[in-house]
């Protein structure tokens, strides 16, 4: 995991190359690296994951006429190296470069190739550049297109005073300088699933239990954040029958359900627990910094960065990645405003709140794991389950008889207790026990006068409630750009 940042066009100064550098540092404290020519100049931010001495970016060619600055994992790169071996000379034993001769074999059609998240830029003396975004966004990039040239990053910040606008890079797109955007993925559509419900647990175990698999690739020490839900403790579990003393992590206020369950799912798997117990001080003293590092002030999504923050500054203390539960309730209908809709309608719901995920929960995740120089990995979005998922027929995920999420409940409860198989489904800030903390903070300062003047922002967004609009004014006092709030995703319930 790491930062990226560069400009196409012509040669950027200097001076703001390091701008840029300096606002996704966090990203990669491990090292950094730069290039420049007359017509480009790309920055990198590394967290060393794989190949921890020899991974230095940019990577370049061996004629020295391609060079690559990456983000993220991918995951059968060792499968591309042994395709691409008899016609390049590897120097590093990194993804990224699998990427880079990929590149040169087939061009953009790479990333049709690639199994993993990422984004990155390639700068090929020939072609120019070339910049993509995994299928469902799970590593960040923004781009703006401005006098000429094109300039990208993957955290917002790195853009404020260097070009007065900007916007999100699309997921599951790819762009080539002088022809533009082109789409890769998309989330499948319903079809025609005939399996029992034998079949499909089944189908889930298998798929799941690959992809946690392939998601313990590592040269540095790997854990779990672990809140005792079902989610979380479902990937714990497959990832502890691979390693022993398995590294999990919990964090809450005093007496919250999360650290309760989050203890009974860690002694019952035996893994090696920790945790942390936070207090509406300590939410007070960090909410600056996750709103910094969030880049949002959605309300929903400010409640569970909060919990994040804490649980990714207890995790780096101890290992450099983590495999976490984010996407099954979006991918298997795990929230309780879910309930409301028809099938049909809760289809289409599923589509769009996993095809939002990229500006909404994954981003909280990024920046949170991120800002603490920590990588997260998240099994349930695997592309191959993703399909599988969105074919499974609705009523086999939610029913009025059965809890949410019933037929992946199934797939795991002989591999859990009972008190976490069927354990209530709560938002992150719920099973933390902060949910209201904030929001009654916000109810105390800010009178209901104050909040009908100023709940109209610029760009005639109206804020949701008083807790946002406490978020909002932290938010514009790092954000005053008004380019920054027309990126950012909204939860779609709070």
């Amino acid at each position: 995991m790491c930062g990226i940042a560069g400009v196409f066009g012509s040669r950027c100064k200097k001076e703001k190359m390091d701008v840029m550098l300096n606002k996704i540092r966090h990203r990669g404290p491990d090292d950094f690296g730069t290039f420049a020519c007359q017509e480009a100049s790309f920055i990198h931010a590394r967290l060393s994951i794989i190949d921890v001495d020899g991974g230095k970016q940019p990577i370049f060619n061996e004629s020295g006429t391609v060079c690559i600055i990456f983000n993220g994992e991918i995951y059968n790169h060792e499968k591309l190296r042994q395709m691409l071996k008899e016609e390049h000379n590897f120097s590093t034993n990194t993804d990224t470069e699998a990427i880079l001769h990929l590149y040169e074999e087939i061009g953009e059609n790479c990333v049709s190739l690639l199994d993993g998240m990422f984004a990155f830029a390639i700068y090929d003396v020939e072609k120019g550049l070339l910049l993509a975004r995994d299928p469902l966004g799970i590593k960040p990039l923004y781009i703006s297109e401005w006098q000429g040239n094109v300039f990208f990053a993957s955290e917002m910040k790195a853009f404020l005073g260097i070009v007065p606008h900007f916007k999100e890079f699309p997921a599951g797109t790819y762009y080539q300088s002088g022809i533009g955007y082109c789409k890769f993925f998309s989330l499948p559509g319903e079809t025609g699933f005939e399996n029992t419900v034998e079949q499909t647990v089944e189908g889930i175990r298998h798929y799941l239990k690959e992809a946690v698999k392939k998601r313990l690739m590592s040269d540095v020490p790997l854990g779990v954040f672990l809140s005792g839900g079902l989610d979380s403790s479902i990937i714990a579990a497959l990832a502890a029958e691979e390693i022993p003393d398995l590294n999990t992590f919990a964090v809450g206020m005093k007496g919250s359900e999360d650290l309760k369950y989050a203890r009974i799912c860690a002694e019952y798997l035996g893994t090696k627990h920790h945790e942390y117990s936070y207090t509406l001080d300590d939410m007070l003293e960090a909410l600056p910094d996750v709103i910094y590092y969030l880049e949002s002030y959605d309300a929903a999504l400010v409640r569970s960065a909060i919990p994040n923050y804490f649980l990714s500054r207890l995790a780096s203390e101890h290992v450099k990645v983590v495999l976490s539960g984010e996407g099954a309730d979006e991918i298997f209908s795990g929230y309780h405003y879910l309930k409301k809709f028809s099938q049909e309608e809760l289809f289409k719901e599923l589509v769009q709140i996993t095809g939002a995920l990229h500006n909404t929960n994954l981003q909280r995740c990024d920046r949170m794991s991120m800002a603490h120089g920590l990588e997260a990995r998240v099994p349930f979005l695997d592309v191959n389950l993703v399909r599988y998922a969105f074919s499974i027929p609705i009523s086999m995920k939610t029913d009025p008889d059965r809890q949410e999420k019933w037929i992946l409940r199934e797939a795991f409860s002989r591999m859990l207790p009972d008190e976490i198989v069927f354990r209530r489904k709560s938002k992150f800030s719920e099973g933390a026990g902060s949910f209201r903390s904030l929001a009654q903070i916000a109810e105390e300062t800010i009178s209901d006068a104050e909040f009908v003047r100023s709940a109209v922002i610029p760009g005639r967004r109206k804020l949701r409630n008083k807790e946002e609009l406490m978020y909002y004014r932290i938010f514009h006092k790092f954000y005053p750009a008004e380019s920054v709030e027309k990126a950012i995703g909204f939860s779609r319930s709070l």
